[in-house]
């Protein structure tokens, strides 16, 4: 079996499960590890080539990018124009259109492929909301995110000056409503309340309820379990009162890097162009012979 080559680009928490989803995956090889800083190895990685350029990796398949969300459109523009997909776990949900728009153009150009915003939401749980609403057309899907850590609400939050560290906690109110908890670990010299307007002024946290607290060690308070309930009540051709649920409670990065291991995969199996989780098959995420997987799943 030719292997995929799979490039980590990006070495923190989502990089960090990236590297032991791959390591468990039996179609994957790990080509390295893109970094700022080549010259910090940690113990994990003395197996794998580290590198602050993808080129000195040889051959790549498909660039797994655990950077921040920000980060993602310029990584990915610069590698799908050299010939390798990408993957990525884009969180900003306002501006995954025009993203999947713009990556779609220079990927069609190239001929390779980029799968965006394939986290768990958004990602799987945008494969559910969808499958909730083909049952049911006709009706209202709430989301309710938490107790848990948002990565790309703590990163967010990481990048405002004076912020030495910082975690963000998503609270469900239900009905798709959230309260979001800040917790900051501040710089000498820096006022909260300076930190707490960039805060909510941000588009991450516009749109919610937003409270932001000094604290002296985040580690204390840091927890990577999150969650998600969802709820779909609407019609079924003209049958009312049909009502889906769906929960699940998780380790954010480990399921946000399985996630990226599996449409990495998917990647490998679609034509030249940009995708969400909703429009590939579900089967392209799973490793094995496909009729075997429609005997054993159907």
């Amino acid at each position: 079996m030719n292997k995929i080559k799979a490039a980590i680009v990006g070495y923190g928490n989502i990089g960090h499960f990236v590297l032991e989803a791959l390591q468990e995956a039996p179609d994957f090889e790990i080509a390295g590890v893109v970094r700022r800083t080549a010259s910090e190895k940690p113990l994990e990685l003395t197996p794998y080539k580290v590198t602050t350029d993808i080129n000195d990796l040889g051959k790549v398949d498909v660039a797994i990018l655990c950077t921040p969300t920000r980060e993602v459109e310029k990584y990915a523009g610069v590698f799908l124009a050299q010939g390798i997909n990408t993957v990525d776990s884009f969180d900003i949900h306002t501006s995954i259109v025009d993203l999947r728009r713009n990556l779609d153009k220079i990927a069609k150009e190239h001929g390779t492929v980029a799968i965006i915003s394939a986290g768990w939401d958004p990602g799987s749980d945008s494969v559910v909301r969808t499958l909730m609403q083909a049952a049911a057309p006709k009706g209202l899907t709430y989301t309710n995110f938490g107790p848990g850590m948002s990565m790309g609400h703590t990163v967010c939050v990481k990048s405002k000056p004076g912020v030495k560290n910082a975690l963000s906690m998503t609270i469900p109110l239900g009905t798709g409503i959230h309260r979001r908890m800040v917790y900051v670990e501040l710089e000498d010299g820096v006022q909260l309340a300076d930190v707490a307007k960039a805060v909510k002024e941000d588009p991450y946290f516009a749109s919610d309820e937003t409270h932001v607290m000094q604290v002296a060690s985040v580690d204390e308070v840091k927890d990577m379990g999150h969650g998600v309930n969802m709820v779909r009540k609407g019609v079924s051709g003209k049958t009312q009162n049909q009502r889906f649920e769906f929960n699940m409670s998780i380790n954010n990065p480990a399921l946000t890097a399985q996630m990226l291991v599996g449409v990495a995969r998917a990647s490998m199996k679609q034509a030249p162009g940009a995708y969400t989780m909703i429009e590939i098959p579900v089967i392209d995420l799973l490793p094995g012979d496909r009729e075997d997987l429609v005997a054993h799943l159907v």
